[in-house]
């Protein structure tokens, strides 16, 4: 069996973005963090860990009210998609994309962002990289990025976009032999 044999990946989505109600993919914007307890019961769900996290404001702000005291590896290949000119746009004024297929929709590219091909591009080598590690792996960071895992693992961009990953959520992956992954569960939550 190779070094990746092993390899746990926890997959956590951020606490609840402050956002406005507008989309923030690079915008750097805050989390509302949950209460102790809800954060105890996660910790208690997630174990001992390697914490590796994006630079994202809302993503420091989680990692350090989960582990307060335990240092964190930041990696700035896990922010979020780039939405490019949609950045800071109410959800409701988003433009309507029509009847996109799967593939289309991974495809497409918001004036001046990245697609979400170009995010799974972006993210895959980090997560390839965490993989060959071995042990158990805490990665906070965004929905795209756990899209973008679950892709790698389905071996299927446009498959991944079918997916919600909610607040606070944990996708548990594990690397196999060969590149391959093993998804054990997606969205397991404490609250």
């Amino acid at each position: 069996m190779d070094a990746m044999a092993g390899t746990e990946l926890l997959l956590i989505r951020h606490a609840q973005a402050c956002d406005g109600g507008c989309l923030a993919g690079r915008r750097d914007v805050a989390a509302q963090l949950p209460g102790p307890e809800v954060l105890a019961k996660l910790r208690a769900l997630i174990g001992p860990a390697r914490l590796v996290a994006s630079p994202a404001l809302r993503c420091v702000q989680t990692v350090a009210a989960l582990w307060p005291d335990q240092a964190v590896q930041h990696d700035t290949r896990l922010w979020e998609q780039d939405f490019g000119q949609w950045e800071g746009v109410a959800y409701g004024d988003l433009p309507d994309l029509g009847p996109l297929d799967a593939p289309a929709l991974a495809a497409h590219r918001p004036p001046g962002g990245e697609s979400f091909n170009d995010l799974c591009a972006r993210v895959r080598p980090a997560l390839m990289d965490l993989a060959g590690q071995g042990g158990r792996i805490a990665v906070i960071a965004h929905a795209g990025v756990v899209r973008a895992g679950l892709a790698h693992a389905l071996g299927s961009m446009p498959a991944a976009l079918a997916f919600q990953v909610a607040p606070l959520s944990i996708t548990r992956m594990t690397a196999l032999a060969h590149a391959n992954w093993s998804v054990a569960c997606v969205n397991q939550s404490a609250q």
